[in-house]
């Protein structure tokens, strides 16, 4: 809050104030490349559509990415729709990466034929959401930044939690990015900023990126505000989200102990702050189930004297993602864990019984 009522406002269309420019220098430092400032933006959409526009000024260029990448599920189609971009999506594995074969033949395939879109970038998420906040190895990005070269391909990273996979893998951001032409970083997810996002790269990329972010949505004003919150996550973000981290191994490690016939968790799988829930059976489904556990009942108070509401998401037919961020606590975690196992054995016993539950009445607290 401290760093918020200091900041000085500012215009991003206009020369930068000093902390509207510390917060995108430092996220470029953190990259591994200080030729120039990153570009600041309120959200980390347009840092999505930006990329695809700079790298790929051909309409009809294609871009490689992952299936069940955020990229392309969850932005509307914006690729193509606002970049006049072809999406070729491969199958992403369990831990988010590409099968390297499967792209080489992807990229070998369209590489020099008249009748293919034109292969000009490929996309990596890291850490990949969809995998379970899995961090993409150093080994295999290097990998990828080869064939990238070998085929005159430039690589960008949607790295909204790059810095969960730096903590995770103890290196650098710098070691992570060196193998990426430009990444983007959301300072309000692990960081705990309350807005923003920043956009980085090699100086004619981010001057690029800056017409690019004009004729999507403008300056910004006020954004030394949104920028000194930035800087304040970046500077405390090791101790921060090595705590996340270790909260969502004990939820997860919590869950594994209690062998819940009806929840399971991969603890494989589970390498920063984000932990798949999976539900066997049909019944409950994964909202049901997030529906009894934001919900407090009147047992539940008689029987464990704690009112909690948790917060889970209903990610698919058969799982819940559950998210740890800087408000969560090694207690809240806890509770949490107490909660479900609460939720889940009542839903045991009423089945076993032949009963169906239904949503608690009382509110939560």
């Amino acid at each position: 809050m401290r760093g918020l009522c200091l900041a000085m406002l500012t215009f991003t269309r206009f020369a930068s104030l000093p902390s509207c420019d510390r917060g995108p220098q430092r996220a470029a430092w953190e990259r591994g490349t200080c030729s120039s400032p990153g570009l600041m933006r309120a959200r980390g959409c347009g840092n999505r559509a930006s990329p695809m526009m700079c790298h790929c000024q051909r309409r009809g260029a294609q871009v490689i990415l992952g299936r069940d990448s955020h990229l392309h599920v969850y932005e509307h189609g914006g690729v193509a729709q606002v970049a006049g971009v072809h999406s070729q999506a491969l199958p992403d594995l369990p831990d988010g990466t590409f099968d390297l074969e499967l792209l080489e033949l992807t990229i070998r395939e369209a590489h020099g034929n008249r009748y293919h879109p034109r292969p000009e970038l490929v996309c990596l998420e890291n850490t990949h959401s969809s995998a379970g906040g899995r961090v993409l190895p150093l080994a295999y990005l290097q990998q990828v930044r080869g064939l990238a070269d070998r085929y005159g391909l430039q690589v960008h990273m949607d790295g909204a939690r790059l810095m969960n996979a730096a903590v995770a893998q103890n290196v650098e951001p710098a070691r992570i990015t060196q193998h990426c032409d430009s990444v983007s970083l959301c300072f309000s997810k692990g960081l705990g900023a309350p807005a923003g996002a920043v956009l980085a790269g090699r100086r004619d990329f981010v001057a690029e990126a800056w017409r690019m972010r004009k004729l999507l949505g403008g300056g910004m004003r006020q954004a030394g505000v949104l920028a000194a919150a930035a800087l304040v996550g970046l500077e405390h973000m090791g101790v921060k989200l090595r705590r996340d981290h270790d909260n969502a191994w004990r939820f997860a490690e919590g869950i594994q102990e209690l062998n819940l016939p009806l929840c399971s968790v991969n603890l494989m799988a589970v390498e920063t702050n984000i932990v798949m829930v999976n539900i066997s059976g049909g019944c409950p489904s994964p909202a049901e189930l997030c529906e009894h556990l934001r919900a407090v009942s009147e047992e539940e108070l008689a029987k464990t004297g704690h009112a909690v509401s948790v917060l889970l998401f209903p990610w698919s037919a058969h799982t819940m993602r559950a998210v740890w961020h800087c408000d969560v606590s090694a207690r809240d975690t806890e509770l949490t864990k107490k909660k479900l196992e609460f939720v889940a054995r009542k839903y045991q016993e009423k089945l076993t019984l032949g009963l169906w539950p239904t949503p608690p009445s009382v509110g939560g607290a």
